[in-house]
């Protein structure tokens, strides 16, 4: 009689669903996403926008190893994420910025925002959005210093299509403009159709949820077009310029859909996109700043625990609250 044999059988804790997936391959794919808007912005700026995206995503990671290294923490920079966020961060910058502000920035968003937390995974707010909106208050000069496309005239800086509307909209650039990138801006969101790209890869690719972005561009779309409808503008096309130009496009499919920062469950995330959508249009229409995104999301990271509290599912069977 033939002998069988049985293997040994493992018994571990949850969770048993095994996925090729890991944090390493999410960011590379989140990076290769990015990749679109990062070639066009060298097209429209220049050379100096891959030094620049350089030294901010090597200090990134510099900072990352070095706080391990002095903490004696099992070292993390082959998982991407400060290289990511290295990138994101990049993407936020106008390409004339001066490269120690960039280190300045990679520092804030690797150690203050990343690592006190206790890393990957514990912080509470987007690390390149907080550090972004940290260097912006701080030298609001150097980021706000908009370098022109080659394409346009021979003069070295401009204002931003958010900026021109801010300053009465007299000689606003055409959509297509902004759809296409030839525009003034920070090196990520030039180019509409780019970040579009990206945006459907990562979508496709199943690393994102389109719910936070469907969320955030059509509530940008939607109080637009009611705004300038009853102000009597041009409801439509205003709407499609308040998608197109800023940082809608990158904050709504790179930096909103961030996994630690935003809500976990569907109605959570249509809750978060809405209000993301809300507070950059108030900001933007009724506020000082022309821009509104980066606040908005960090706004909204900040009320994800409560979000998350609010929409949790009660279990078959438990009680209500308040319920005896």
């Amino acid at each position: 009689m033939e002998k069988k044999t049985y293997s040994n059988l493992v018994v571990s804790s949850a969770p048993h669903i095994v996925s090729p997936v890991d944090t390493t391959k999410i960011m590379l794919m989140v990076m290769l996403a990015l990749l679109p808007s990062l070639l066009v912005s060298v097209y429209v700026f220049g050379f100096r926008v891959i030094t620049l995206t350089a030294v901010t995503m090597a200090s990134a990671v510099f900072f990352e190893w070095a706080w391990n290294k002095l903490m004696k923490k099992t070292q993390t920079v082959t998982d991407l994420s400060a290289a990511l966020t290295g990138m994101l961060l990049a993407m936020n910058f106008p390409s004339g910025l001066p490269y120690w502000i960039a280190v300045l920035g990679s520092l804030i968003a690797i150690i203050v925002v990343k690592q006190l937390f206790g890393g990957i995974g514990k912080n509470i707010v987007n690390p390149a959005i907080t550090a972004r909106v940290v260097l912006f208050i701080s030298f609001a000069t150097e980021m706000t210093t908009w370098t022109v496309p080659k394409m346009a005239a021979d003069v070295t800086s401009t204002a931003t299509p958010l900026g021109i509307l801010a300053e009465g909209g007299a000689e606003l650039p055409d959509n297509m403009s902004l759809f296409l990138g030839f525009v003034g801006g920070s090196m990520g969101e030039v180019s509409a159709i780019a970040l579009l790209i990206g945006g459907l890869f990562l979508i496709w690719k199943k690393i994102i949820s389109p719910i936070i972005p469907a969320c955030f561009i059509g509530t940008v779309f939607v109080f637009a077009a009611v705004y300038y409808g009853l102000t009597g503008g041009n409801a439509i096309e205003m709407a499609i310029f308040h998608v197109l130009a800023g940082g809608v496009m990158l904050g709504a499919f790179f930096m909103a859909t961030d996994y630690v920062t935003s809500p976990l469950l569907p109605t959570g995330k249509i809750i978060f996109g809405i209000g993301c959508g809300l507070i950059t249009m108030i900001i933007r229409i009724f506020g000082s700043y022309p821009e509104g995104v980066s606040f908005s999301i960090l706004l909204m990271n900040c009320l994800t625990p409560l979000i998350n509290n609010f929409c949790q599912n009660r279990m078959y069977g438990g009680a209500k609250k308040n319920e005896k």
